[in-house]
């Protein structure tokens, strides 16, 4: 992989095992170096598969301004608070997915981009789960129970999936196959020692990775002045663009076998070593 070249202005992180540490907190060490790369004149945003309302909350901890990519890039808000891009799902699109996946009516919400409590629409999700009971807990007041296809009056920006990995797997492989798969995306996120995998179906070209980069041209920052942090199958796009990829030591296998270099886990202060050692380049060693 040839060594990125010039400053990192724009600093990409993803929240859940790359910010946060296993037990969901915000490392000091994290916050820290977050603020001093801030300090240095990185913007710093936050690229996650959680929507706005989960997010904005660590954002906030940060104490600096901090940009967020939500839903796996289907929304980009600046520091400020803004929209700055935003990619929908065709609602004809949507009630083809949930036509052609009728096995897993019971593991699948939609998500709007809207105020109130129909940001997030189920019909028959079981919240008994122990995998999905945190995000209930976490999440209830935005959720509302409704026939789905009711729901669909108008253009959702995901269709979210979530269950045992195989069966995801499983999930994702029928929806590339489907006829419709041109347009929409589907991203992944595994978490094998708990059994538990997210599938995401956003836009036509959506990910963090599309989104980042016409943030980043919306901020005329070039891709090889772009760092980003990730641990996790949704994140690849996202490393990809960066001119300064990272990866974390506690992500999945798949992932650090992609050549990225790898840092310290998200309870070893990963965070801080990655952007201590290329944003603010404190570890000559960056520069060999």
């Amino acid at each position: 992989m040839p060594r990125p070249t010039g400053a990192v202005r724009l600093l990409a992180v993803d929240i859940d095992g790359t910010l946060l540490n296993s037990s969901g907190q915000l490392p000091a060490a994290h916050r820290d170096a977050l603020r001093d790369a801030h300090t240095a004149g990185v913007a710093v945003v936050l690229a996650t598969g959680r929507a706005l309302h989960f997010a904005q909350p660590v954002a906030d901890a940060l104490g600096i301004p901090a940009a967020t990519i939500v839903n796996n890039g289907a929304v980009a808000r600046a520091a400020d608070g803004r929209t700055a891009l935003r990619h929908v799902l065709s609602r004809d699109i949507a009630r083809a997915i949930l036509d052609g996946t009728r096995a897993f009516d019971d593991s699948v919400a939609i998500v709007f981009d809207r105020i109130g409590d129909r940001q997030i629409v189920f019909e028959r999700m079981d919240w008994t789960h122990p995998n999905r009971r945190g995000y209930y807990r976490t999440n209830q007041a935005f959720l509302t129970q409704l026939s789905l296809s009711d729901a669909l009056d108008d253009d959702p920006i995901q269709v979210m999936f979530n269950g045992s990995v195989d069966p995801m797997r499983q999930l994702v492989a029928a929806l590339r196959a489907m006829p419709e798969a041109d347009q929409f995306t589907v991203a992944i996120t595994e978490y094998v020692e708990r059994d538990f995998a997210l599938v995401d179906i956003n836009g036509p070209a959506c990910s963090k990775g599309t989104t980042l980069a016409r943030y980043a041209a919306l901020t005329a920052i070039p891709r090889e002045q772009v760092m980003a942090v990730g641990d996790n199958l949704n994140d690849l796009e996202m490393l990809e663009f960066a001119g300064w990829p990272v990866v974390m030591g506690n992500a999945a296998e798949v992932m650090k076998q992609r050549g990225f270099p790898v840092v310290p886990s998200h309870d070893d202060d990963g965070l801080a070593i990655a952007i201590r050692r290329y944003a603010l380049r404190a570890d000559p060693a960056a520069l060999r």
